[in-house]
């Protein structure tokens, strides 16, 4: 099992390159007209769990980002996926 310093090592410009990605993306979003959407609220409230302590933020991250309703919609009026909950057709 490899060491935090090894997989600091092998990983960390990675994962400080998807940072900095994503502090512009954010930066991008806000200094641009019109009101941000759900999308934008569901990766903010993403943030605290990123920030957290807790064990399994990964899979916390993927459940606040989730459409947890049970209700089937009537008619799919597009297809695929917008990755945060609240779309309302």
């Amino acid at each position: 099992m490899p060491s935090k310093k090894e997989l600091l090592d092998l990983h960390f410009m990675d994962a400080r390159c998807k940072l900095i990605d994503l502090a512009a993306f954010l930066d991008r979003i806000e200094r641009h007209p019109g009101e941000p959407d759900f999308r934008f609220e569901g990766l903010k409230k993403a943030l605290p769990i990123l920030l957290s302590e807790q064990p399994g933020r990964a899979k916390a991250i993927l459940e606040s980002l989730s459409d947890h309703s049970t209700e089937p919609a009537e008619k799919a009026t597009f297809q695929g996926a917008f990755g945060a909950p609240g779309f309302q057709s």
